[in-house]
């Protein structure tokens, strides 16, 4: 009986390290909160800021990939003496191929603290508790068959069937961002995160232990006067985790106060996604503003060696309220 469920077993271990890696989003330099928990409310001024993105990768392949999040964030200010947000979020992944899927829902607090000569201090705390499922319920073993009426027993007696089941784990993240207030047009600022700093055990293999990766961001953004009631942002973004890297950068034109056009280049520093390729991709991003909403569409063309894959899409809208404490309605500060 065990060789009948050594195959499996092995394409689970095998799929570890795939499983391993944390879903990633063109549009996070864009929608930083799906990085960085530091970034909750800092909108500043009383506002709620809210969004959805969903991702579809590989959509005419059998390996097709949806990923989808929600985010909210509250900002409580009380001048320059006290503010801090509040935020939660909820993330989806599943793939068509494997059957595996990921779901996970945090929550999280940032405290503002007020520096010298108009900067701000931004750290963060996340909680988070996931689910991975590789969908075991359909695991069928060969005791459960009944060779001579085709019958299909619901359970099986095997005992190799009990080492592997889903997974619940808990997850604790940080961040900080270092923020300059706006001065003669411009303003930038810095952030830093972790993920997973107490590296929960994702095995799905009882008895195992397979620690997560901690998931690290650097990442930046200066903005600018571009032309005539225009803006111009520049971002950059670096990600590690194990092994792999990534580092995004690009410029995002935000024209009329209503038109949003951007495009990323993405990079493998690294060079270890299997075709030593240093650029691996360029995103493309366009986005329209419509009273507090805005939303967002993205497409990564993909530039290595990897074949036809058909483009990985975005969509993603959000939300910000207006401004509660400002004599007049300020733009997003992003």
């Amino acid at each position: 009986m065990m060789r009948s469920l050594s195959p499996f077993l092995l394409s689970i271990f095998v799929s570890l390290s795939v499983y391993g890696q944390d879903p990633l989003f063109s549009q996070s330099p864009y929608i930083i909160e799906t990085i960085n928990p530091g970034f909750s409310g800092f909108e500043d001024s009383g506002r709620s800021y809210l969004g959805l993105i969903h991702r579809t990768q590989w959509p005419n392949l059998d390996l097709k990939i949806n990923t989808q999040y929600f985010f909210w964030n509250e900002s409580f200010d009380y001048g320059d003496r006290l503010g801090f947000g509040l935020g939660m979020s909820a993330l989806h992944h599943s793939e068509s191929f494997t059957n595996y899927s990921l779901s996970q829902i945090n929550f999280n607090y940032a405290h503002r603290v007020n520096l010298n000569n108009g900067w701000y201090f931004r750290p963060a705390l996340e909680l988070g508790i996931g689910y991975k499922d590789f969908a075991f319920g359909n695991l069928l073993l060969s005791d459960q068959i009944n060779i001579n009426t085709g019958a299909i027993n619901s359970s099986s007696i095997d005992p190799s069937a009990n080492l592997v089941e889903n997974i619940f784990f808990l997850d604790i993240s940080t961040g900080y961002v270092f923020e300059r207030k706006t001065r003669n047009g411009v303003n930038y600022w810095i952030g830093i995160s972790a993920k997973h700093l107490n590296r929960p055990n994702i095995s799905f293999v009882n008895g195992e232990n397979l620690p997560l990766d901690i998931f690290y961001s650097f990442h930046g953004n200066v903005r600018f006067p571009f032309l005539r009631d225009s803006d111009v942002q520049l971002v950059g973004n670096f990600m590690q985790q194990g092994q792999y890297n990534r580092f995004d950068f690009g410029p995002l034109f935000y024209l009329n106060n209503r038109v949003l056009l951007g495009l990323n280049v993405v990079t493998n520093p690294a060079k270890n996604n299997g075709n030593n390729q240093l650029v691996t991709s360029l995103n493309g991003f366009v986005g329209l503003e419509y009273d507090n909403f805005r939303f967002g569409l993205s497409y990564d063309y993909n530039v290595t060696k990897i074949g036809q894959t058909y483009g990985v899409y975005e969509f993603s809208v959000t939300y910000l309220t207006r401004c509660r404490n400002c004599y007049t309605d300020r733009k997003r500060k992003r």
